[in-house]
C-alpha cells in the first residue's frame, strides 16, 4: 500500500479527525458538558493544561534519547529472548496461524498503530474537552509515568519479538512494504518487555477505577462509563493483536499490567499535589523524609543490581541466538544511524547447526519486495547487480563481520539473514557495535526516575497496610 504522507501521518491525520465525533458519541448523553473548540484557548489557560503540552514535547526528546542507548549497549547487555520462549513456548505461532488472512492483518496493523497512539492522544483529550480537568490530569500524567517505569526494561532486559524468534511466524506488521520504514525508525523489535501497548490503556482503567472510588460511586455511575467500555474493548483487540501480528509474547502483558498498577497508584496519589503546586510552591512536590528515604534506598539497590547482574551479564552469552529461522524464514534487523562519521561493526553469528544466509542492505533496496509479513528474498536477489550482492553463506560456528557506514541520517541498512536449510530451525545472533555503545553509565542514571517511582508506591502501600491495622487494632480495643 502507498500513501504519501505514510503510517504516521495517516494515523495522525485520522486521529486528529475522530477526536470530535468520538467525544460527541461517548457524551452523547450530556451535551451540555462538551467544550467547543472556540474555547479550548481559554480553557487551557484557565485550567493550566500548558504543562500537559510540555510534557508531551519532553516525552518525544525523552523516548528519542532512550531509543539511542537501546542498541548501542545491547553488545554490553545482550538480550533474554531464550528465557521468554523457555517458558512460554510457540503458543502465539498457533494464533498467528489458525486465524490468517490478510483482511485480519490490514485491520489489525491498522488497530495496533492507530489506537495506541490515539489512547496516548485522545486520552487527555477527551478530559480537557468534557471540562474535567482531574482525569485529563491524570491522563497525561499515565502515559508519563508507564514509560519511565518500562525505561529500565527496555534498555537492560532485551526481548525480541516473536517474529524474530519463533521459527515459521511471521512479522506481520513489520514486514509489510507500507509500514516497514515506520517500523525500522522508531522500533528496535527487542522490546518484549514489557508490552505497554497493554500496560497503557490497563493503567488508564485503574485509574478510572481509584477515581470513582474516591468519588463514592461504581464505575456503572462515572459519567464517562462509555469511554472506559471504549478503553477495555480496544484492549481485548489488542490482547489478540499483539500475539497474531508476531509482536509480543503472552509473557510481555505480565509486566505490562504490574506497571500500569504502579503507574495508576503513583498518579493517583501525586495528581493533587502536581495540581495545587502552583498555590503550595514546589517544595509540596518533595516527598515527606520517610517516603523519599524509601524511594532512594529502593533505587539504590536496583541500581546496584542493574550494574552487577545485568551489565555483561548472561544476556550476553555468544552462543545464545537471538534470532531463530525456520525453512524459508527471513529475519531482519536495523542498523541505526548513530554516526555519520565512525562505521557500524556487525557481527553475524551462526550459533546453530545449519547453513545460513546473509546480507546487508540499504533499505530502499528492500521494501518493495516485502508484503504480509513475507520477504521475497529471490527477488530481492535478482534485483540486485553482481557489485551490489554477494551471496554470502555463513557456517555453523562461523561468524561473519563487517563494517557499514551510515554519512546520512537517511542511511539505514538492513541485515537480512535466511535458513539454507529445510528441516530444522537455524539460529542466529547478530551483534551490533556502535560508536557509543559504552552508554551504560547515562542508561542506568536514565533508569533512576522507575525506581525512585516504585520505591513511593511501594511506601505508600506499606504505610497504608500499617494505617489499616492501626485502625483495625483500635477498633478492636474499643
Amino acid at each position: 500500500m502507498w500513501w504519501p504522507i505514510g503510517p504516521y501521518g495517516t494515523m495522525m491525520a485520522v486521529i486528529l479527525l475522530s477526536t470530535i465525533p468520538l467525544r460527541n458519541l461517548l457524551t452523547r448523553d450530556e451535551p451540555d458538558k462538551r467544550l467547543a473548540l472556540s474555547e479550548l484557548p481559554a480553557e487551557i489557560r484557565a485550567k493550566g493544561y500548558h504543562w500537559h503540552i510540555s510534557l508531551y514535547v519532553v516525552m518525544y526528546l525523552y523516548k528519542f534519547l532512550i531509543d539511542q542507548h537501546n542498541e548501542s549497549m545491547k553488545a554490553r547487555v545482550g538480550g533474554y529472548t531464550h528465557w521468554v520462549h523457555g517458558l512460554e513456548g510457540d503458543f502465539t505461532l498457533w494464533a498467528q496461524e489458525a486465524f490468517r488472512s490478510d483482511l485480519l492483518t490490514d485491520v489489525l496493523s491498522f488497530h495496533y498503530l492507530f489506537v495506541y497512539l490515539f489512547i496516548i492522544w485522545f486520552s487527555p483529550m477527551y478530559f480537557i474537552l468534557v471540562r474535567d480537568h482531574v482525569m485529563a490530569d491524570k491522563a497525561a500524567l499515565n502515559y508519563l509515568v508507564i514509560y519511565l517505569l518500562a525505561v529500565p526494561l527496555y534498555l537492560f532486559f532485551n526481548v525480541e519479538v516473536t517474529s524474530s524468534y519463533i521459527p515459521g511466524m511471521d512479522a506481520l506488521l513489520y514486514h509489510d512494504n507500507w509500514f516497514i520504514e515506520f517500523a525500522t525508525n522508531n522500533d528496535p523489535m527487542d522490546n518484549g518487555v514489557p508490552s505497554l501497548h497493554f500496560g497503557l490503556p490497563v493503567g488508564l482503567l485503574i485509574l478510572n477505577r481509584l477515581h470513582v472510588r474516591d468519588l463514592g460511586i461504581s464505575i456503572k455511575e462515572w459519567r464517562h462509563r462509555e469511554f472506559d467500555l471504549f478503553i477495555q474493548l480496544n484492549l481485548v483487540i489488542y490482547f489478540f493483536s499483539i500475539q497474531y501480528l508476531g509482536i509480543h509474547w503472552i509473557l510481555d502483558i505480565i509486566p505490562g499490567v504490574l506497571l500500569a498498577a504502579i503507574c495508576a497508584m503513583f498518579v493517583h496519589a501525586w495528581q493533587p499535589r502536581i495540581r495545587a503546586r502552583p498555590e503550595n510552591g514546589w517544595k509540596s512536590l518533595i516527598p515527606a523524609k520517610r517516603s523519599l528515604t524509601t524511594a532512594v534506598v529502593f533505587a539504590l539497590l536496583c541500581i546496584a543490581a542493574l550494574a552487577t547482574v545485568a551489565v555483561d551479564g548472561p544476556g550476553t552469552d555468544e552462543d545464545i541466538p537471538n534470532m531463530r529461522l525456520g525453512p524459508g524464514d527471513v529475519n531482519i534487523d536495523t542498523i541505526e544511524v548513530h554516526s555519520l562519521w565512525d562505521p557500524v561493526r556487525v557481527e553475524v553469528s551462526n550459533v546453530g547447526e545449519h547453513h545460513v544466509h546473509a546480507i546487508i542492505l540499504h533499505r530502499s533496496l528492500v521494501v518493495e519486495h516485502v508484503d504480509r509479513g513475507t520477504v521475497d528474498w529471490e527477488s530481492i536477489v535478482s534485483s540486485l547487480s553482481p557489485n551490489e550482492f554477494q551471496d554470502l553463506i555463513i557456517d555453523p560456528g562461523q561468524s561473519w563481520e563487517t563494517e557499514v557506514s551510515t554519512p546520512s541520517i537517511f542511511d539505514t541498512h538492513l541485515v537480512l539473514v535466511k535458513s539454507a536449510y529445510d528441516g530444522d530451525f537455524s539460529e542466529i545472533r547478530i551483534t551490533m557495535h556502535y560508536v557509543d555503545d559504552e552508554l551504560i553509565w547515562s542508561a542506568l542514571l536514565l533508569s533512576v526516575p522507575a525506581f525512585l517511582i516504585t520505591g513511593l508506591v511501594i511506601e505508600q502501600a506499606t504505610r497504608r497496610s500499617e494505617d489499616e491495622v492501626g485502625e483495625q487494632s483500635a477498633d478492636e480495643e474499643s
